[in-house]
């Protein structure tokens, strides 16, 4: 939520936070990890921002960084499934909402991304911690097409608030 309770973003500003939060994703397209084992001075940030230390998986840090990097509140997490609380579950593929990769060996979300745009039935989005085949464990953070069928969970921390103003 909002430091204050009672305000309610307007939707222009609500666009705004969300290209906010894509235009931040796609300015870190390119970073990669300095020795494939979840290190490097930026990749290293993002573990940070969420308590983690260098060599855990990074995806949902990533997505923790970006939010934080437009000033947001919300989320900080290193944990992929706390990303998507009952309460910030979404039904529409917006700019800026999380996507979640659901991993039956894991029997949960195991990786997350930030979703770019919609494109028909696919979703463009940014995600760290990923390569090209779209690895839960790549080696940095790239730009994916994912089919929407291949979502298994979307969630909005941008409509709600959660911009620390």
């Amino acid at each position: 939520m909002l430091a204050d309770p009672e305000f309610q973003p307007s939707k222009a500003s609500i666009a705004r936070y969300r290209m906010e939060v894509v235009r931040t994703a796609v300015k870190e397209l390119g970073v990669r990890e300095q020795s494939g084992r979840n290190d490097g001075v930026q990749v290293e940030k993002f573990l940070k921002i969420v308590g983690l230390l260098k060599g855990e998986p990074w995806c949902a840090a990533f997505v923790s960084w970006v939010f934080h990097e437009v000033g947001f509140e919300k989320p900080r997490t290193g944990w992929s499934p706390a990303l998507f609380p009952a309460s910030r579950l979404a039904r529409s593929a917006l700019p800026g909402n999380v996507i979640g990769i659901y991993f039956p060996d894991k029997k949960r979300i195991a990786h997350v991304g930030l979703i770019e745009k919609e494109n028909g039935d696919w979703l463009v989005s940014i995600e760290g911690n990923t390569n090209l085949e779209g690895s839960r464990e790549g080696d940095g953070v790239y730009r994916k097409r994912r089919h929407k069928k291949s979502i298994y969970q979307i969630s909005d921390w941008i409509s709600e608030g959660g911009k620390k103003l």
